[in-house]
């Protein structure tokens, strides 16, 4: 038995070859077209020599380009590593080096960054430079261009025989414990989510289209959007920065029906002044994940625009949807949901004894078929978080009598900024670089727009004094993508210990 997640592509060209497969303003590929184009990129691979098994970086936001490249790499057999496009050159370095990629795929504005971090990595062999005109085939020196090697290649004819477990993508997520840890995801991880959303969980058909906001890069764009509606023969619309008034503009020219998004969107959406200006008859769903959606943002959004906003929860690890709220059952607000069809959920307390009687809280617990292989490279990390064949997530929630779960706080401390994942040593590390921090600790504050905000808490060292909170920021924004550097900080004269020495958090947080 074999399986290639770039099935989803083959088989929908096959049914619908001439139905728009992607939309960026003026730009529109049909099935055919971007089938044809993932195959000679696939062939363009495979002119370089590299080989199935090879891992290729992807760095490019949501534009035509990832999506070829995304299915290229699939047809040749190569397992995807997508990066997020604010990282910096030292964090692109660090990805590139764990994951073995010898190839990366780069977008024209983020080409000093890749040129930056690809001089310094030995392993990844080929810099691929993506651009907005077709007609420029030009790249930077050391560099190759999308266009030309597409142009030039010839196309792969078959979809490699893959297994269903070997690893299709690799996606960057972070702990508590240290740098980013690349989580495998097999081809049937992929393929099936990707199959339940279209099947059950959105029922996506060939006429339906979807505002593309979220970041390709990021598991939930990937999975829920552009894969599940590509296998079903339908039109993403693209749009690369998320912006209140071009969403509701695209909603209304392309009659988008399905709409996804982390919580700040529909805020976004909800408090734009003119938001009732547009004709958004045509949404029929609306998935929100990435974060806690507030009830009261869901109660209005659903209010004013007509339209069911369904929530769901789910991790890198788990490809990503593990449980939703469903169009044919009751939704409840502040819920994420029942565990999606073939996904077991359970709650743990701390010493793994699994809690049975409802709305008492613990550490919620996944098993199926939607759980990564483990992190790559990474055994310890792997086994610390697969036990006995459960993937443990670290958020805890409680069950109600009708089995739908609800979070009610986070076992570790990640900060969840505008839908993206932060983590407070990674921050903290850079923090203890500055000549001037003796102490530090990183923690989420709410913020009304994006939800939590990242806020440093630092005791000076002697003789610096006259630090600011000005001067702190600015050397955090110089090395760290800027979703995660800290936007507000403040000085103590020393952080509050446990008897351990440990920095209570929980204090810090009151």
């Amino acid at each position: 038995m074999s399986l290639n997640l770039a099935t989803l592509l083959a088989e929908s060209t096959k049914r619908h070859p001439s139905n728009r497969a992607v939309i960026l303003g003026d730009t529109s590929l049909d099935y055919a077209t971007l089938d044809a184009f993932s195959r000679r990129f696939a062939g363009a691979l495979k002119s370089l020599g590299i080989k199935p098994g090879q891992h290729i970086a992807l760095m490019l936001p949501n534009v035509p380009h990832f999506t070829i490249a995304y299915f290229g790499g699939h047809y040749a057999g190569n397992p995807i590593v997508p990066l997020n496009v604010l990282l910096t050159p030292d964090e692109i370095a660090y990805h590139l080096e764990d994951s073995d990629a010898v190839a990366l795929v780069a977008w024209e504005m983020f080409a000093p960054q890749a040129q930056a971090a690809v001089a310094r990595v030995s392993s990844c062999k080929h810099l691929i430079i993506a651009k907005a005109d077709r007609s420029d085939v030009s790249a930077p020196e050391g560099a190759q261009s999308f266009t030309r090697l597409v142009a030039s290649a010839d196309p792969v004819t078959e979809v490699p025989a893959t297994m269903p477990d070997d690893t299709a993508v690799i996606l960057y997520t972070s702990g508590t414990t240290g740098r980013p840890k690349g989580a495998e995801l097999t081809h049937f991880n992929l393929f099936f989510n990707a199959h339940y959303v279209r099947t059950m969980l959105l029922e996506f058909t060939e006429k339906d289209s979807a505002l593309v906001t979220l970041p390709l890069f990021h598991s939930f764009g990937q999975s829920v959007l552009q894969n599940a509606l590509l296998g079903a023969g339908g039109t993403l619309v693209l749009l690369p920065r998320f912006d209140a008034e071009a969403a509701f503009t695209l909603i209304q020219k392309h009659r988008i029906t399905i709409f996804a998004g982390v919580p700040t969107m529909y805020f976004g959406m909800l408090h734009f002044p003119r938001g009732n200006d547009f004709d958004v008859s045509s949404l029929r769903a609306a998935a929100s994940g990435g974060a806690a959606m507030p009830v009261e943002v869901m109660s209005a959004f659903d209010a004013k625009f007509k339209v069911n906003v369904l929530e769901g929860y789910g991790l890198s690890e788990t490809s990503p949807v593990a449980s939703f709220n469903q169009l044919d059952k009751p939704k409840k607000a502040g819920s994420i949901g029942l565990p999606i069809w073939g996904v077991d959920f359970k709650l743990v307390d701390d010493a793994g004894k699994t809690i049975v009687d409802p709305m008492v809280p613990g550490e919620i617990a996944i098993r199926g078929h939607n759980v990564m292989r483990g992190y790559y490279k990474k055994p310890e990390a792997t086994a610390e978080a697969i036990k006995d064949g459960w993937f443990h997530s670290g958020d805890i929630a409680h069950r109600d009598e009708e089995g739908y779960y609800f979070i009610v706080d986070r076992k570790k401390d990640m900060i969840i900024r505008g839908g993206f994942n932060v983590y407070p040593r990674e921050i903290e590390e850079i923090l203890y670089g500055h000549p001037a921090v003796a102490e530090a600790a990183v923690i989420g504050i709410k913020h009304e727009s994006h939800g939590e905000e990242v806020k440093a808490v630092i005791a000076k060292k002697a003789g610096h004094e006259n630090v600011t909170a000005e001067e702190i920021i600015a050397y955090t924004k110089e090395k760290l993508a800027a979703y995660k550097y800290p936007r507000v900080v403040e000085f103590m004269d020393s952080l509050p210990k446990g008897p351990t020495g440990k920095i209570l958090k929980r204090e810090l947080k009151k």
